[in-house]
């Protein structure tokens, strides 16, 4: 089968050679090595961000736990700049404390090298971040590409100038590196093409040897001759006040070059050029037609914006340099559209996120969560300009289930402090506020937003919401060591989603809580009984997210009832599903719970290799311990049988955790890409339950028998380590849990997946 992999770092790959600066580079390299944080600073367009990603390249091998860029051009809320970190490094955000804190904690131990891209417009809030994480972490580096220093202590300025030209009066210059990358840029584009030596060095003199105004002038020899250049631009430069090479005049040179470039468009190329500028990163064509084009501008000439070096196309997506971007934008200004299409911008993802909430409780999931990572700079910036609820709470499920529990909080408390007055579309805020809480560990501001959603929701009579208000509740209590509470709570949740108009993921989620909360008090057969109804529910709408929370309560309480192999099978079910979903800590639980299973079954070789890529999985993605949250757990009761959950015991929502166990050796580390906390291939295989139906009860018994119904199971992580170390001694575990440790988690992952991987060891 394919394996499927993480990433050690997500350097892109460069599309273009790098013309000269090789003194920059190597200086670069000798201040990384020397200072935590190195800044290049610069005019637009002079290659601060090229140099960056080449640097980054070049120093791959030198840090153990990856080189990571961090692009921040699209970000405008400094108080995200955390989450956009954490983000690129695969953290989960589940955790109440302050992103600083959690980054801080991440990369304290870390050899890693971060590349903050563009942070001219958040110097401030880059700047406190840096000095509260670089303090904790004496052997990571950062690579900072701005206008302006950050202005923190150590911090080493290098200034990158434009590249060389030729001297006035010389037209041998060949060797200067703006002659040579005009030359080189000018033969791949128009092969076989005689350039006077001449008009090169006065155009590269004119552009002050800035190369991405050099790269925009090369683009005109389809249409005009190296003399037309020169001629044109002199003209044009002579309005220019002084001529000094002043970083003012370059700035002036920068911006006058991509002005004329503007003006070669047509009127249709330059129309679209200043609506696309309200894109904050990628986008395609079905997007571009859905905010720009209108009876003004009815074909859209993108292919020839690209042609023209405006837009970047990668496959069918395209997307604007900072600087480009930022023309079009004062454009669309001018023109007066700026607000127009800023709301056109809302309106098309808000139609998409309506559209993505109507499909989530279905079997579109993966494709809406590959969406949802993809689109995630535009949805930031559609939220930035949005005053009202209808994006925010659309986008529940980002929030909720995906992760972006820090950001998703951030534009919900923003609008409920705003917003005071009661509405539907004020309930829906305060209930997905209240998971997104209990998603990030804040329990108390879980229960606060949801008991006000649930009475705002009862006198509205909207069932639907009243029934998520009271699964979160429902949550809340039993990450609080109340299954009582859980269980009135969730039955009542349960109740009103069979008096919503609609249906709603909410219902199987309640009854994932519910069955949790049995099997806290030892009611085993009652939680299988309620997750079998749940199962089918889920599998009737080939819905994967809820299925694989069930997948693994179910697997706790087949433990319970003494099932380790039925166990096995739910256990393996649910990383699967958490694996494609992108849900690291859900990944890392599920993988700590097959552990147990081995355990259960007398296989303590195969529990200690899971245990160690657990472990793996729970440091490479930053996540807070090595397990789930420890609420207070009451005795065990109903049928005689001690709870697997004493111990750990996680919500649906698998809520916070504290840190525990030992870091990984920096070398170890494997963070995985941008775009997701995790990405694992969504084309590869992946296990029978999505369309078999639940282990029969009665099935044969495994290997190694059942767990004796009087013991019980306790699936701390713990006591899964004592008892396979018993089962086969230290000196065995401790060597498979390093061969486990040594795994890349989406390796291991695959391997789990071939069912065979872990037999031969």
């Amino acid at each position: 089968m394919a394996e499927t992999r993480t990433r050690r770092d997500n350097v892109p790959a460069e599309t273009s050679s790098l013309v000269g600066r090789r003194e920059e580079l190597g200086e670069i390299a000798g201040l990384i090595a020397r200072s935590p944080l190195v800044t290049l600073t610069g005019v637009a367009g002079v290659g601060k961000t090229r140099l960056a990603i080449r640097t980054a390249d070049r120093l791959r091998d030198s840090f153990a736990d990856g080189v990571w860029v961090v692009e921040l051009s699209a970000e405008q809320n400094g108080d995200l700049i955390g989450h956009d970190i954490a983000e690129v490094l695969g953290l989960r955000e589940q955790s109440a404390r302050p992103q600083f804190e959690v980054l801080a904690d991440f990369i304290a131990d870390k050899r890693l090298l971060l590349v903050l891209d563009t942070c001219d417009h958040l110097v401030d809030a880059c700047a406190a971040l840096l000095r509260r994480v670089l303090s904790e972490a004496p052997h990571a580096r950062v690579l900072a590409t701005s206008r302006q220093p950050l202005g923190l202590p150590g911090e080493r300025v290098l200034p990158i100038g434009p590249l060389a030209v030729p001297e006035p009066g010389t037209t041998g210059a060949a060797g200067t590196d703006a002659v040579r990358l005009f030359t080189e840029r000018a033969s791949a584009l128009v092969p076989d093409l005689i350039l006077d030596p001449a008009a090169v060095a006065q155009v590269c003199r004119l552009l002050d040897g800035i190369p991405l105004a050099v790269e925009l002038a090369v683009r005109r020899l389809r249409a005009l001759s190296v003399q037309q250049i020169a001629e044109r631009l002199d003209d044009r430069f002579a309005l220019l006040v002084g001529g000094s090479r002043t970083p003012l005049r370059r700035h002036q040179t920068m911006r006058t070059a991509v002005g004329w470039s503007h003006e070669l468009c047509t009127a249709e190329e330059r129309l679209l050029w200043a609506r696309l500028s309200v894109f904050a990163g990628w986008f395609d064509a079905d997007d571009a037609r859905a905010v720009c084009a209108d009876e003004r501008l009815s074909w859209l000439p993108l292919l020839r914006l690209v042609d023209k070096s405006i837009l970047i196309a990668e496959g069918s997506r395209y997307r604007m340099l900072d600087t480009i971007r930022d023309y079009g934008r004062e454009w669309l200004r001018r023109l007066g559209e700026e607000k127009a299409l800023i709301r056109r911008h809302r309106d098309h993802y808000l139609a998409q996120a309506r559209r993505a909430e109507a499909e989530w409780y279905g079997p579109y999931q993966l494709r809406w969560a590959d969406w949802v990572h993809r689109e995630l700079p535009n949805l930031k910036a559609a939220l930035d300009h949005d005053d009202g609820f209808e994006l925010v709470t659309a986008l529940w499920f980002v929030w909720c289930c995906l992760g972006q529990v820090r950001q998703g909080r951030y534009y919900l408390d923003r609008l409920l402090r705003r917003h005071k007055r009661p509405s539907p579309a004020r309930t829906k805020a305060l209930w997905t506020y209240a998971w997104a809480a209990l998603s990030a560990g804040d329990t108390a501001a879980a229960r606060d937003r949801a008991a006000e959603a649930y009475e705002a929701a009862m006198a509205a009579g909207d069932f639907a919401a009243a029934g998520c208000a009271r699964q979160n509740a429902a949550a809340a209590a039993l990450v609080c060591g109340d299954p009582d509470g859980a269980e009135r709570l969730a039955a009542e949740a349960a109740e009103l989603f069979g008096r919503a108009v609609s249906v709603h993921i909410g219902l199987p989620l309640a009854e994932v809580t519910l069955a949790m909360a049995f099997g806290v008090r030892g009611e085993f057969d009652r939680a299988v009984e309620v997750l079998t109804r749940q199962w089918a529910r889920c599998a009737e709408r080939g819905e994967l997210w809820a299925r694989s929370h069930g997948d693994h309560a179910r697997s706790l309480a087949e433990l319970g009832r003494g099932e380790p192999g039925i166990a096995e099978v739910y256990a393996r079910a649910a990383l699967d599903g958490k694996w494609r979903l992108g849900d690291a800590m859900g990944s890392a639980m599920a993988m700590d719970q097959l552990a147990a299973t081995a355990v259960a079954r007398g296989d303590g070789r195969r529990a200690a290799c899971l245990l160690g890529a657990g472990r793996r999985m729970w440091t490479a993605f930053g996540l807070p311990r090595s397990g789930a949250p420890e609420p207070v757990t009451p005795p065990a009761r109903g049928e005689g049988r001690r709870s697997p959950y004493e111990g750990p015991v996680a919500s649906p929502y698998e809520g916070p955790v504290a840190s525990r166990g030992g870091p990984l050796p920096s070398h170890e580390v494997s963070p995985p890409p941008r775009r997701g906390p995790v990405l694992p291939s969504r084309e590869g295989p992946h296990l029978s339950h999505e369309v078999s139906p639940p282990p029969r009860e009665g099935s044969p018994p495994s290997r190694g028998g059942p767990v004796p119904s009087g013991q019980g199971f306790l699936i701390s992580r713990e006591l899964t380590e004592s008892r396979a170390r018993a089962l086969v001694g230290d000196a065995v575990y401790e060597r498979l849990f390093a061969r486990g440790l040594a795994m890349d988690p989406g390796a291991a992952v695959a391997r789990i997946r071939d069912t065979r991987g872990f037999d031969h060891l």
